[in-house]
């Protein structure tokens, strides 16, 4: 609670041209009017309420012109600020005035935001995204009964992390400005969804709001692995969502991978029952339920098709989502398609296989094929772009227009696409569903 105080304090209290907003002026030149400095040896203190996390090696550079000097890293480097829970409006200042940059940006647990920004020698480019902060907290009384891996999170922490990436990234200048308009998606999912916190994991969650103009849309992934219907429920994961979801917000609900565990949970009874409360809950709020049958597991038969490993569980939610009048994103069939289109051996990219010693903490071959690397969940992501066009959203006229169109049945091949890693941690462990 202290934190969160303190966060609110520092929110009103540095270099800020109104209550609602922060300006940090990044390098080792003076400070632009209204803009808090920031330079390469401020590490993060909870006192400052912002600064440079452990592990970033920056270096700061000078200009005369305010605003063009820069803070730069030949590796991926972190800056936090204490912010409270809600949505925000990012905008950064990449480039240099001599040399050109290239600058990708995460937020939180990898989650990506900006990517492969290219500057050009001599010129500085504004670019823009809107991010959701969120807490655990529910109430004075309650909060959201988080796991205890998940205590490590930087998602959780009341604090707003940015993960500067890339073959050269050069920031200038970042500003926060509170947004209080965006519609918002909330994810509800499980480890095919979540905001991964480590390599080689990903999850088409963590990739979508890549896809997403800034301002008029944000992404809430509230995913968390191991989860089901009934454990969403148990953990309060929902009613934390169903305490900040507006009218005209979104719900997206992804599961079966782990309710189709549970012996007791029949697909076309209990299952369908609980997305049903789900979808009233939503309507409750005036908020707007989708549903998304989950993808397919890398499971190929002799003949190269894919083998459905879910039963039911995907047919009982297309009925719920005709039964309830409730837009689909058919994620099952796109997947199938695009994990034949890539076929046995050229699907493993798309997955968790590694080979022992082959990164820090793997002592043993990892063959996991059911969560995706990099590749894969961005893949995915791009099915459920899709899938919001073909649902006729209205959210897909905030769609980015740059981005060339995306056909699972011919989908880019590993070796086409380029994706900075995010620091490893000392320990992988194959993450559950």
């Amino acid at each position: 609670m202290l934190r969160s105080v303190l966060a609110g304090i520092l929110f009103l209290g540095l270099g800020t041209t109104s209550a609602q907003s922060y300006r940090f002026d990044f390098g080792a030149g003076p400070a632009a009017r209204g803009y808090t400095k920031v330079t390469a040896d401020m590490k993060y203190t909870s006192e400052r309420g912002y600064g440079f996390l452990p592990g970033s090696s920056v270096q700061g550079f000078y200009a005369v012109r305010y605003l063009r000097d820069y803070i730069t890293s030949s590796q991926p480097f972190f800056f936090s600020v204490n912010l409270p829970e809600g949505n925000y409006d990012v905008k950064v200042l990449l480039g240099d005035e001599k040399d050109a940059s290239y600058t990708t940006i995460k937020v939180e647990n990898r989650r990506l935001m900006l990517e492969k920004v290219e500057t050009k020698p001599r010129k500085l480019v504004w670019k823009e995204f809107t991010v959701n902060l969120k807490s655990a907290r529910i109430s004075d009384q309650d909060s959201v009964r988080l796991k205890p891996r998940e205590k490590d999170y930087r998602h959780w922490d009341n604090q707003l992390t940015f993960e500067f990436t890339d073959a050269l990234p050069k920031v200038a200048a970042l500003e926060i400005r509170r947004n209080t308009k965006a519609q918002t998606i909330f994810l509800a999912g499980n480890s095919t969804v979540v905001d991964q916190p480590q390599e080689p994991y990903a999850a088409w969650g963590q990739m979508i709001p890549r896809f997403f103009k800034p301002a008029k849309v944000v992404i809430a992934n509230y995913a968390e692995s191991g989860e089901s219907l009934r454990s969403f429920l148990a953990e309060k994961r929902l009613e934390k969502i169903l305490s900040v979801i507006k009218p005209n917000d979104y719900l997206f609900i992804e599961f079966a991978h782990n309710d189709q565990k549970q012996k007791d949970l029949l697909p076309f009874v209990g299952y369908k029952e609980l997305l049903k409360k789900y979808i009233a809950a939503a309507r409750d709020k005036g908020a707007k339920p989708v549903l998304i049958t989950s993808m397919h597991r890398r499971n190929f038969d002799a003949k190269g098709q894919i083998v459905n490993t879910l039963g039911d569980f995907p047919e009982a939610m297309r009925q719920t989502a005709k039964e309830e009048n409730v837009p689909l994103i058919d994620l099952n069939a796109m997947s199938k398609t695009l994990w034949e289109a890539l076929g046995p051996r050229e699907s493993e990219k798309a997955f968790v296989h590694i080979a022992a010693g082959s990164l820090p903490g793997v002592t043993k071959d990892i063959h996991d094929n059911t969560h995706f690397s990099n590749y894969g969940a961005y893949l995915l992501a791009q099915c459920v772009v899709n899938g919001i066009k073909s649902a006729q959203l209205d959210l897909a006229k905030e769609l980015v227009a740059e981005l060339p169109g995306f056909d699972p049945a011919h989908p880019p091949l590993a070796e086409q696409w380029k994706f900075p890693a995010s620091p490893l941690v000392e320990t992988i462990q194959p993450d559950g569903n």
